[in-house]
């Protein structure tokens, strides 16, 4: 409707300053001739709104107008109220400024509006942290957000996976929260972007000099790259078990929710009801440590190493156990 794209290109000039007549064709998916007439029609209608040619032209408002109208629908308004995550916003320190936020925006808007808005903080509530995972303490996460906000350089001490302490001088390009875990996106002296845990940083101060930025640089597409990356670096050892019926159940903590797919698969439960399942685990050891907790509930079918490990490991607590029995009885006869 061309009432709501006169709304929206208003917001977008208000917001953005000066946009180009492509470029709001472009955003509200229409043709530049259509953006000129709907300039014509704010105009007409006393919106103080123009358009200057060259390279570096482009349509504007006058800078001292501002419009309180902001055109939001139900749905838009239902929207803003769900993406309110309490815990990551306590933890940038601004969950007081989100409540804040909030009461003025549902002050502001129409009756019916609001109570929608009530209706969505009573019904939907977003918890970012990821089962059996402890809160990890990020003591230096308000300094690397003002590194972040400021642009300028970090000059830090950090732990790497390996245990191995470094010395980092980073421009900070970009902070992001997967889980709960708090991640720091920036460039070293590296020729592509670094990724740092800030619960690893040992030490940090801000530095004098500000950061570099890459023009292009789109955080969101970084990040959804350098998961693909990491989840294809990591390591996997694939375990292939025979599950007794009865231990079914318990498989669902090493494979969570997509057991049941598995076993839907023709040909992974046979006729008695046993089930044998392929499961990825970091290495043998996890592997080892994970499904001796399942005793005889659990066949290793391959790798043959795995089963060894297990046999050998069995062994040792067997004669471990063995001794401290025998060490016992001796005591209670003496």
């Amino acid at each position: 409707m061309r009432a709501d794209r006169l709304i929206s290109l208003l917001m977008l000039l208000q917001t953005h300053g000066r946009l180009t007549a492509d470029e709001l064709a472009e955003r509200l998916e229409c043709s530049p001739r259509t953006i000129y007439r709907d300039l014509d029609a704010l105009s007409a209608s006393g919106v103080p709104v123009y358009a200057e040619r060259g390279p570096q032209g482009g349509c504007m408002l006058m800078e001292s107008y501002r419009t309180n109208l902001t055109g939001l629908k139900e749905d838009e308004v239902r929207a803003l109220f769900m993406f309110t995550v309490p815990g990551l916003l306590a933890d940038l320190g601004a969950d007081k400024a989100g409540e804040s936020a909030l009461l003025k925006l549902t002050a502001s808007l129409p009756a019916p509006f609001q109570q929608d808005a009530q209706r969505i903080q009573e019904r939907l509530y977003l918890d970012p942290a990821a089962w059996f995972q402890h809160e990890e303490p990020t003591p230096f996460l308000s300094l690397v957000q003002t590194a972040v906000f400021t642009d300028r350089r970090l000059r830090m001490r950090y732990r790497r996976a390996d245990g191995q302490w470094v010395k980092r001088l980073v421009d900070p390009l970009g902070l992001v929260a997967k889980a709960g875990i708090w991640y720091l996106v920036g460039l070293t002296n590296f020729p592509y972007p670094q990724t740092y845990r800030v619960s690893r940083i040992q030490e940090a101060e801000l530095s004098e000099g500000h950061g570099r930025r890459p023009p292009n640089f789109q955080l969101a597409a970084y990040w959804e790259q350098w998961c693909a990356q990491f989840e294809n670096r990591r390591e996997r050892y694939t375990v292939t078990v025979r599950v007794v019926p009865e231990a079914i159940s318990h498989m669902l903590r090493f494979v969570g929710e997509s057991l049941y797919g598995l076993l839907a698969q023709p040909g992974v439960t046979d006729a008695q009801g046993y089930a044998t399942l392929s499961l990825p685990f970091d290495s043998a050891q996890a592997a080892c440590e994970a499904l001796m907790g399942l005793g005889t509930a659990v066949e290793i079918v391959a790798p043959s190493e795995l089963r060894e490990q297990i046999r050998v490991t069995a062994v040792q607590l067997a004669a471990f156990y063995a001794e401290n029995g025998r060490m016992e009885i001796r005591r209670l006869g003496d």
